[in-house]
């Protein structure tokens, strides 16, 4: 699963009225259940209590081998029902069988073992979703077929099976990662079991329906369609899907290739209003297929492949074979904005790896889940690269590592790969820890090992686990095969097993070129626990007469560096985290320091990022200085790479955005941007007109969009901002062609900023912007628009947002998501604050699954201030005592306290740096 972090907060539905509907709307039946029994002890026998509840893996005393779902499924309605047959073995005599339902309403629970029907009595016993089936006799051991009857609602927020409005017509999705599926139907919902799924689905006539495997017949019943699929290959509960609606497909295949011999069908599934812009999709999609099938040996393991959008999701999901997106990340076109084509590719690279790394080979519990979304986080940026080089894909493969470094580095936290995992903590473990983190270590291992015998011991691993499950510890034994190193495995498992980031502190030995290297634990200012590092480092760096010469391989050298230490040879320019793919940190003496920000125009992407993390982390800890950080951007800034040249000013930015800064600094801050970046808007120019720059080299548009971004929100140049608010206004009056959509979310801010000069103007035009957002359903306009509203920081239009504007059109999870913003959001941040506190237990009961609920506390994480922290620990720390945020909310509390004493111990400092740059 690709997660778009921040966006998981609009995922959340809030709880509303029910929707008129049809097929599924009748009242729910009275269920076939029973008060929950209270836990016993572990010791109890099995005939007469059903042991205690399990709160995390089952026990394996029913295994099942085959699914047949046969569901009736109306999206207009607010029930759906089904019929579901489940084929196991009974490992001993019971009258007890754990297994999963959430919210089911249960008609008949019964087994049929050897032409014997025992009848049960279903009751729910957590509200995870863990439920038991009660026997009056025992069941004999042996095969046996479980059948259920029942019908659950739809959810409005992206879990479970999930439904919501498009224009005037309803579409209903699945998305189950990571426990949600039981939410949709009874089973056995973890991931070690895996089996076939024989799917029927009953809709209204002339819906699409779509699920893993192809469709295998569609009949006619009694007015309604049945759609009748093949059974799929082995999987867990969590990687089916089902989908229904009056969707827009558009259809092909993919070439055959050297893997596989046959073509494979290819279809983009979207709702209608997406119809002329699936092509993009179809297209692009082929390729990067064809480049997975490349590394991995082998063929797409599943007889075809469906990629189906929805205009609620915050990320996207590798079903397998019918992978589900949010509508803008392959709702485009070939003249879609830099950034989106970008997030194009990583993602499709990255959800199309996982049908490889995950679904055709799958962890058998949660806690190596990391294990999957690591290696497809790296294998997106590197598939995505080869597909387009143009885009400059690659250049973002460390940033998210380095943006997980900030939330490593506190005390509070976990390793990348956590055990015992229980259910109320599974959707915590899909954080920045698992995807940023794990996918840089994957990327410095990779580095490290060399690329061919990395990929060498991926495909060993796929090879000896196809179709069935692995560990942590598998992955690590095929590495070891091949790597012919055995220092790889502790590094490694040292990276994955232990929390934090690793600092390597430079200093010269006194011999000319010579670098002691001591190993240290990174913390920051005010952090004073003394854990000790007990990393094994893989360490590359480079050296030379200046900076350039990155891709000179002679240059670059490696060496593992651990607790006790090390000695290097770097002459002249030191850059210690060669190609930045190193997860780690770097401390170095002002003159190696000043070496390296001198040469930070010539540094490539990778290396930039480290270099501007390392110096920040180095500020953060009370080392380095603001006016050090004011000398790399402006060597940086001049970087062609587009994502160094946003790295240059991003610590500096940091200083602004939390109230390091007094107001002749801030000043002085804002004259310094825009000396820094007028220039080079001279350079690139200015049009903001639809198609102004069609067919320019995309790291030229993207570098535009960062300058004139730069300068209207840090540098707040009107010139600037009066241009794109013009441009809005006449968009506003129906001039399509004068916005392109590369500006929206700028031009929108501008055009609301402007409105500001009348009285009441923000507010009329807030709403103007509302309504042209809720009279589209465009995938980048129609999000652009609601988040400019709610990130406006006028009082008026964010209590406004925080009411609910009332609009029947604006979905739930948007409402949602505009909430998010205005608590995020520095002038509205305390009002947000307000209505989060006010309304939490309406929020974490709302139903947003894995998107929502272990992220709530991310909202508050943009304060900056000691007594700050021990509000939010106040207000929300019993709410979320032992639920799947808990672990979120003490990270925020210990960040902004951090941020709150370092802005103490050096805002003054900082502050009489940044003014001498007038």
């Amino acid at each position: 699963m690709r997660l778009i972090l921040m966006a998981g907060v609009a995922a959340l539905a809030l709880a509303g009225p029910a929707m008129a509907g049809s097929l599924a709307d009748a009242p729910a039946p009275s269920p076939v259940s029973a008060p929950a029994p209270a836990p016993v002890s572990p010791t109890a026998n099995a005939q007469t209590a059903p042991g205690p509840v399990p709160l995390a893996q089952l026990p394996d005393a029913v295994l099942p081998a085959a699914y047949r779902l046969e569901l009736s499924v109306d999206p207009a309605a607010t029930r759906f029902s089904g019929h579901v047959e489940i084929d196991a073995r009974i490992a001993a005599p019971t009258r007890f069988v754990y297994l999963h339902g959430r919210d089911l309403a249960v008609t008949r629970a019964a087994v049929t073992i050897a032409g014997q029907t025992y009848a049960g009595i279903w009751q729910q016993v957590d509200p995870t979703g863990v439920a038991l089936l009660t026997f009056a006799q025992p069941l004999p051991a042996g095969a046996a077929t479980f059948a259920f009857d029942y019908s659950a609602a739809f959810q409005d927020g992206p879990s479970g099976f999930f439904r919501t409005k498009v224009g005037d017509q309803w579409y209903a999705w699945t998305q189950f990662e990571s426990i949600d599926a039981r939410s949709a139907f009874p089973g056995f919902d973890q991931p070690g079991y895996k089996q076939p799924f024989t799917v029927t689905l009953r809709t209204p006539a002339g819906l699409t329906a779509v699920s893993n495997a192809p469709e295998a017949g569609l009949a006619h019943e009694n007015g309604a369609d049945v759609h009748r699929f093949a059974a799929t290959a082995p999987l867990p509960t969590y990687l089916l899907a089902m989908m229904v609606g009056p969707f827009a497909t558009a259809q092909g295949q993919v070439p055959a290739t050297a893997q596989r011999a046959m073509p494979l069908p290819l279809r983009i599934v979207s709702p209608r209003p997406n119809a002329d812009k699936l092509t993009f999709a179809l297209e692009n999609t082929k390729p990067i297929l064809a480049l997975l099938e490349d590394y991995f040996g082998q063929s797409f393991p599943y007889p075809k492949l469906d990629q189906i959008t929805a205009p609620i999701m915050a990320g996207a999901m590798e079903n397998a074979g019918a992978d589900l997106y949010m509508d803008s990340m392959i709702v485009l076109d070939d003249h879609a904005p830099t950034a989106a084509r970008r997030l194009f590719g990583m993602v499709v690279g990255h959800e199309l790896s996982h049908q490889w790394f995950g679904d055709l080979v799958t962890p058998k519990w949660w806690d190596d889940i990391w294990l999957n979304e690591s290696f497809a986080n790296w294998m997106g940026f590197r598939i995505g690269q080869a597909w387009r080089p143009d885009l400059n894909i690659a250049g973002g493969a460390l940033a998210e590592g380095f943006e997980a470094m900030d939330i490593d580095a506190l005390s509070a936290g976990r390793p990348i790969h956590q055990t015992n995992l229980t259910n109320a903590q599974i959707d915590a473990a899909f954080d920045r820890i698992t995807y940023g983190k794990g996918g840089h270590v994957v990327a410095m291992i990779a580095a490290y090992m060399g690329d061919t015998a990395f990929r060498d011991g991926v495909r060993r691993y796929m090879a000896a686990h196809r179709y069935g499950n692995a560990t942590s510890t598998d992955f690590f034994a095929a590495l070891a095969e091949v790597a012919h190193s055995p220092e790889i495995l502790p590094s490694m498992k040292s990276f994955v097993d232990e929390q934090g980031v690793p600092l390597l502190a430079f200093s010269p030995t006194g011999v000319a070129g010579e670098y002691r290297v001591a190993l240290a634990r990174y913390r920051r200012l005010g952090d004073t626990q003394a854990t000790p590092a007990r990393w094994l480092v893989p360490m590359c760096w480079r050296s030379g007469a200046d900076g350039g010469g990155a891709g000179d391989d002679a240059s670059r050298q490696c060496r593992m560096v651990g607790p006790e230490g090390a000695t290097i040879q770097a002459q002249g320019v030191f850059m210690p985290n060669a190609g930045g793919t190193g997860y780690y940190r770097f401390s170095l003496p002002t003159a190696a320091w000043d070496r390296l920000i001198a040469s930070a125009d010539r540094l490539p992407a990778g290396e930039a990022q480290a270099l501007a993390d390392s110096l920040l982390g180095e500020f953060q800890a009370g080392r380095a200085s603001a006016g050090q950080m004011a000398d790399m951007a402006r060597v940086m800034s001049h970087n062609p790479d587009s994502y160094a040249f946003e790295a240059a000013t991003s610590g500096l930015a940091m200083l602004s955005e939390g109230g390091f800064l007094d107001g002749g600094a801030l000043a002085a801050w804002r004259g310094f941007v825009g000396e820094l970046m007028r220039p080079m808007l001279a350079d690139v120019g200015f049009d903001p007109r639809a198609g102004a720059y069609a067919g320019e080299a995309p790291e030229r548009s993207q570098r535009r969009l960062r300058i004139v971004g730069q300068l209207m929100q840090s540098a707040q140049d009107r010139t600037i901002a009066s241009r794109l608010s013009e441009a809005t206004r006449a968009w506003m009056n129906g001039e399509d062609s004068a916005l392109d959509p590369t500006w929206y979310g700028l031009g929108f801010a501008a055009w609301l900023s402007d409105a500001a000069r009348q009285p009441g103007g923000t507010m009329r035009a807030a709403r103007a912007l509302l309504d042209r957002a809720l009279s589209s359903q465009d995938p980048v306009m129609r999000p652009a628009a609601l988040r400019a509203i709610a990130a406006s920081g006028r009082s008026d239009v964010a209590r406004w947002v925080l009411k609910g504007p009332g609009d029947q059109r604006l979905r739930a999870s948007e409402q949602l998501q505009m909430i998010a913003t205005v608590a995020s959001t520095t002038a509205t941040r305390e009002q947000g604050y307000g209505w989060v506190r006010g309304h939490l237990r309406q929020l974490l009961e709302g139903g947003g699954g894995i998107f929502f609920a272990s992220r709530l506390p991310q909202v508050m994480a943009g304060f900056c201030s000691v007594a700050k922290a021990e509000d939010i620990e106040h207000d929300f720390g019993p709410a979320l005592k032992g639920k799947t945020a808990e672990l979120e909310l003490e990270r925020v509390v210990e960040r902004v306290r951090r941020c709150g004493q370092l802005r103490d111990a050096r805002g003054a400092e900082a502050s009489a740096e940044i003014a001498r740059l007038r």
